[in-house]
């Protein structure tokens, strides 16, 4: 699948201090240790509407992951994947009755056109599902040889995976069964399935239905279920043991957790991933940003109205990327007229010293990506003066690879 354009990220002096993240897993900020390249999965967007700033939020937060890294002198190995076959989009597909290849080309495209204006560095690899559903179902039928996944004896031909069989099962959320239950009901599972061994067996292969898109595949026709789609394709990008697992806070479970099951089976290898780095929710006035309350805020819209991207990104940067967060319109507010401020201090002859504010924004981001305090420090330089004739320009390229704001 094509991805979009690479931003010009400039190259800055010396080299950047190394990651520490927060690791979900381990509920503790940690360093990354990544080799001479870094690997990254980031789950992505189900093209079913348009991208909203709790995407953005996400996007965005992975984005100061991928610029600190390769400030740190890292190649970034960065995958992501589109859910572009699955029931909500289906859902939106039969509503507006048109067709969901169609309806899923034009708003991965519309992703592709925001997250551009917003200045995210692209993943190497951006992976459909359509274009993978092969690989899945290797690792599907894998998953079932090694007697870890079960088919249904209903003559559904949908086929789970045995949570039982993964003695750490649970690790990556920490929750206990109760919560697992109550998300998994709320977030795409069947717990009440009749047939499963156990109430959270995730479905990883859904036979052929009628009025559904299907495949040929080892295990029967059908197609991919949810969580198997990125285990398949992280893996086969990445290896184990990647760097970072990256979403939104809603992804902890069932669907990191559950990636993680079927990638550790299939490999018999421990961990997935090193860090599962989780970004927090956008709210809009003090509610939670969703689709079924009709509240959400699209980067599109924000465009069109227009509203300079950098903004959009200054604003989702005022608060920390793990906080759930509301967007307001002061937050917008706020955020143009720091953009503003900015903009006039790199414009001055002078400034203060450009190698201190370097150093702060690496020191800030470093960690755990506190763009909070990283904010304060170019808001400090801004907003003093100074005799360095240099620092301007340098003020406006920290600010640009680090932060990824263009002034």
């Amino acid at each position: 699948m094509q991805s979009w354009p690479h931003p010009d990220v400039p190259l800055l002096p010396g080299t950047g201090i190394p990651l520490r993240l927060y690791d979900s897993a381990t509920r503790e900020v940690r360093p990354t240790a990544p080799g001479p390249t870094a690997r990254m999965y980031v789950c992505g967007i189900t093209p079913y509407d348009a991208t909203h700033l709790g995407h953005a939020a996400t996007y965005l937060a992975f984005d100061l992951v991928n610029r600190v890294w390769r400030d740190g002198g890292h190649d970034v190995a960065y995958v992501q994947n589109v859910t572009d076959v699955d029931d909500p989009l289906f859902e939106r597909a039969d509503r507006d009755g048109e067709d969901w290849v169609v309806l899923g080309m034009r708003e991965t495209a519309l992703f592709r056109e925001d997250m551009t204006a917003l200045r995210v560095i692209p993943p190497a690899h951006y992976v459909g599902v359509v274009e993978a559903v092969e690989e899945i179902a290797e690792l599907v039928e894998k998953l079932v040889s090694l007697g870890v996944a079960y088919r249904l004896e209903d003559g559904s031909g949908d086929v789970y995976q045995d949570i039982s069989s993964a003695d750490r099962f649970g690790y990556e959320s920490g929750y206990d069964d109760a919560t697992m239950l109550r998300f998994f009901s709320e977030r795409g599972g069947d717990p009440s399935r009749p047939g499963k061994r156990n109430a959270l067996d995730p479905l990883i292969w859904r036979g052929a239905r009628e009025g559904e898109p299907r495949w040929p595949s080892p295990v029967g026709p059908g197609r991919p279920g949810w969580h198997v789609e990125c285990a398949a394709i992280a893996v086969n990008r990445l290896g184990l043991e990647i760097d970072v697992q990256g979403g939104g806070s809603d992804l902890i479970f069932p669907h990191h957790e559950m990636s993680a099951l079927h990638a550790e089976a299939a490999a018999d290898q421990f961990p997935f991933a090193r860090h599962y780095v989780h970004a927090g929710m956008i709210g809009l006035d003090g509610e939670k940003m969703s689709k079924s309350r009709g509240n959400l805020v699209f980067v599109s819209r924000l465009r069109g109205d227009r509203v300079d991207p950098m903004a959009i990104r200054l604003g989702l940067f005022s608060g920390h990327y793990r906080s759930d967060r509301a967007w307001t319109s002061s937050v917008l507010e706020e955020a143009q007229e720091r953009l503003g401020r900015w903009r006039d201090g790199v414009s001055r002859p002078t400034g203060p010293s450009g190698a201190e504010l370097l150093a702060a924004v690496r020191e800030r981001l470093s960690d755990d990506l506190d763009t909070v305090g990283a904010l304060r420090a170019v808001d400090e330089w801004a907003s003093s003066d100074g005799s360095d004739p240099a620092a301007p320009a340098l003020a406006r390229a920290t600010v640009d690879a680090l932060l990824g704001i263009a002034l």
